[in-house]
């Protein structure tokens, strides 16, 4: 796969990932500004702000214009916000890559923030975080970060509070975006087949308007702790949703290779350990998995499910029981080469649209500040071995650095304290 990262004269980066058989092009913004980089005051705003950008531009000042002329190209669009950055999209036929980019540029450089529409939108983010109330297996992965972080940004949800969100006006969208959307912490990803030498023509003619400035910084991350914790969050339900975490790794850390593939032995496939623990013999849980999630300064290694309330206790037991085995002994030839073999095909089929491909350029560029290639990712993975694998069980598993949040019909923490100890 061809890559290319070409920075223009202001500072913006803009990534080429041509494919002539691909039969899309996706164009992808992304801003180094997420719930990381807002103070206590302006939580939810890098959230909201992606809302209003869709809301009318000084060239397409009417709310439906952009949704209307990107569903005229049949296009997929939308936008998203995170921890560290936030992004913007659309997928379209190479034969509208031009109008794609000119349309996803607007939106991104010319928001009006109109307050009527702020005040209008006010609510549906409201909504939003109402939704995300009665899913308690999304808002036990909240709980969980609030009680690995605590009052620092990743520690606060990313839609913010709906106090602040109520008291938003027009004026923080603009100092906001000032202090964020910068050229030096942009990012222009386009990917699928498109002619490179008139798309950078065009993106230069787009983005070198775009103006810099100093850019605002994100704190550092308090990642410390000695003590095991547990949050429970009491809901009337009929299954108890957990999240069993430890600090891992941030993304510049060489340990994340072997700590995806032990996420990938415990709980990544059909086949995995609390799979085959938790759901086949068992019976106590439809979902159950483990995943390493990296950002730029810290990372976290978890363990999700929905569980039987009732038998709640002897499904902990059973994963932790799991956890410890990892630290205690290698992992055998056969299943290590099975887990690795099952990260490279996932990688290889997840990188067969041109969104995938503009989502796993991008996102390194954001976090890390550079890309590694599908190849250089797979030839990583390779060299993981047993030993590897138990280094970072045993670095990660610890005692010390365990944490469970818990939601369901459940009192207080009294069970589950004699079950935090690995």
């Amino acid at each position: 796969m061809a890559y290319s990262k070409h920075v223009l004269k202001n500072g913006l980066r803009l990534i080429t990932l041509p494919r002539r058989d691909a039969e899309s092009v996706t164009v992808m913004v992304l801003v180094e500004a997420g719930s990381k980089y807002e103070n206590e005051k302006e939580n939810g705003i890098s959230h909201f702000l992606e809302h209003m950008c869709f809301k009318g531009t000084t060239k397409r000042p009417k709310v439906m214009q952009i949704s209307a002329e990107l569903d005229a190209l049949g296009a997929q669009y939308n936008a998203f916000t995170s921890y560290e950055y936030t992004g913007y999209y659309a997928k379209v036929a190479p034969t509208n890559v031009k109008k794609a980019l000119e349309i996803v540029s607007d939106l991104y450089l010319n928001p009006i923030f109109n307050q009527e529409e702020i005040e209008r939108e006010k609510g549906v983010i409201i909504e939003e975080m109402n939704m995300y109330e009665d899913l308690p297996n999304r808002k036990v992965q909240d709980d969980m970060m609030t009680l690995l972080y605590g009052d620092q940004p990743v520690g606060r949800s990313i839609l913010g509070t709906k106090e602040i969100i109520r008291g938003v006006k027009r004026e923080d969208f603009i100092a906001y975006r000032a202090k964020h959307y910068l050229p030096q912490s942009t990012i222009v990803v386009v990917s699928g087949s498109f002619n490179e030498r008139e798309l950078r023509r065009n993106v230069e003619k787009l983005f070198s308007r775009l103006s810099g400035g100093e850019k605002g910084k994100k704190l550092p991350v308090n990642d410390k702790q000695t003590i095991a914790r547990i949050f429970v969050r009491t809901k009337s339900s009929d299954q108890s949703h957990v999240v069993l975490s430890f600090r891992g790794y941030p993304a510049h850390d060489k340990r994340c290779y072997s700590a995806t593939v032990l996420a990938s032995i415990l709980g990544g496939t059909m086949s995995s350990r609390l799979w085959q623990t938790v759901r086949e013999r068992l019976g106590a849980a439809y979902y159950v998995h483990a995943d390493h999630e990296t950002l730029s300064d810290h990372g976290v290694f978890e363990v999700v499910a929905g569980l039987d309330t009732s038998r709640i206790t002897e499904v902990l037991t059973e994963i932790i029981k799991e956890v410890t085995k990892c630290k205690r002994s290698d992992v055998g030839a056969d299943e290590l080469k099975r887990s690795k073999d099952s990260l490279i095909g996932r990688l290889r089929l997840g990188l067969e649209r041109s969104d995938d491909i503009a989502d796993f350029y991008g996102l390194q560029e954001i976090v890390k500040g550079s890309s590694v290639t599908p190849d250089e990712y797979i030839r990583a993975i390779k060299r993981v071995s047993a030993a590897d694998v138990r280094a970072v069980a045993r670095d990660i598993f610890t005692t010390a650095h365990m944490n469970l949040a818990v939601i369901g019909p459940h009192e207080n923490d009294k069970s589950f304290v004699p079950l935090m100890k690995v």
